[in-house]
């Protein structure tokens, strides 16, 4: 499944929600009534490790049930905090509802026969980003949340303008001060903010800035023009 049909698949959902609710216009993305209202999924809080016996498992869907299940530490009504990791692991279950549900549906052999045992079709855990629905599942939530031309727009609206940040200095001082972190180069202060604004992770928003050439890691060598 390419990137950009998985960013295709994000846009034509925003535009089903825009006919029924109104255009989202502005961050941040309302992933929740993307799920409830729109795709009519109903949404859970539970102790999945505990209910699934998968120690590291943060989100469960159950297809045919048409149930989202949501590990409950990450429920940010106890911690404003895991607000970032909430929203983009229910826009990952919507991902795999968008992307994949078809599949396991038309085939037997997939694990929508588990449901008849209480057993979600499909459990996302830590420990599984490289397999391939939950890489496109990832990318799937990236795209929802930060929609391209709503990043710009607000990119323009706080930089003044489309010119790309070289983040490799500050880089380089955040690293000297505090370390790498385990998810790769420490987060710069504009995609902090903007990260604020679009209610995700400074990681996230940084990996999508990097992505679309807003933010640059490394000095571009100079030309004659520049």
């Amino acid at each position: 499944m390419r990137a950009e049909n998985i960013e295709a698949a994000t846009l034509a959902l925003l535009a089903e929600y825009g006919r029924k609710f109104g255009d989202v216009g502005s961050a941040p993305v309302p992933v929740e009534a993307v799920l409830e209202s729109h795709l009519e999924l109903a949404l859970e809080f539970d102790d999945l490790p505990r209910r699934l016996r998968v120690k590291d498992a943060l989100g469960a869907t159950w297809l045919k049930a048409k149930r989202v299940v949501i590990e409950q530490s990450l429920d940010p009504t106890g911690d404003v905090s895991k607000e970032g990791r909430y929203r983009f692991t229910l826009a990952h279950e919507i991902g795999h509802w968008e992307l994949h549900r078809r599949f396991f549906l038309a085939d037997p052999a997939q694990g929508i026969l588990f449901e008849e045992d209480g057993k979600p079709s499909i459990v996302c855990r830590t420990g599984a980003r490289r397999d391939p629905i939950e890489w496109q599942a990832d990318a799937f939530a990236g795209y929802l949340l930060m929609p391209k031309d709503m990043v710009f727009r607000a990119w323009e609206k706080q930089m003044g303008g489309l010119s790309p940040y070289v983040a490799e200095q500050e880089i380089k001082d955040l690293s000297a001060k505090w370390g790498l972190s385990e998810d790769g180069p420490p987060t710069v202060d504009v995609a902090r903010g903007m990260a604020r604004e679009f209610k995700v992770s400074g990681q996230a928003m940084q990996i999508r800035l990097i992505g679309l050439g807003l933010v640059r890691t490394e000095q571009p060598e100079p030309d004659l023009f520049n």
